[in-house]
């Protein structure tokens, strides 16, 4: 059960990064293009606040 929770949570993760590029391609290109200037703090503290989004957002929903 715990395998199969896993891999449907991987897909739902290929899912929703594929969802705004395959949208809004121009608006994936921008950010991605503004992205690769940020520096490396920034991206840490981004990826940070990511993980601590999806960790609440479990904690409430499950």
């Amino acid at each position: 059960m715990l395998e199969n929770t896993l891999f449907a949570a991987i897909a739902l993760v290929f899912i929703l990064e594929g969802l705004l590029p395959f949208a809004f391609p121009e608006l994936w290109r921008r950010m991605m293009s503004e992205a690769v200037t940020l520096s490396e703090k920034q991206l840490r503290l981004m990826g940070l606040f990511s993980v601590a989004i999806g960790l609440g957002m479990l904690l409430i929903f499950n």
